[in-house]
């Protein structure tokens, strides 16, 4: 064999690359227990990342994304609470 055959058979295959888990709208809606617009105006706005997939109405998001803003809105509602910014009537009672 070859110094260059041999050089090839020793080199490293690399590991196989991961990919996230996407969630599909319906399943993002059903986690967060929000209607589909509301899904929709946090996908339209960028607090929620949300690639668009081939046709009309294919949006897809990483759980870890998902994630990111489950962990994001309970900081913002931390601080509204600690600065005294939650707005009347917007109590956990209330939902």
């Amino acid at each position: 064999m070859g110094k260059q055959a041999e050089e090839v058979n020793q080199m490293e295959v690399p590991a196989r690359m991961s990919f996230p888990r996407m969630l599909s709208l319906e399943q993002v809606q059903e986690i967060l227990n929000l209607g589909m617009p509301s899904i929709f105006a946090l996908v339209k706005s960028g607090e929620l990342r949300a690639p668009q997939f081939g046709g009309r109405n294919v949006w897809r998001v990483r759980e870890d994304d998902l994630a990111a803003y489950i962990d994001a809105a309970y900081a913002k509602t931390a601080e509204s609470i600690a600065s005294g910014q939650l707005p009347e009537g917007d109590s956990p009672i209330d939902s």
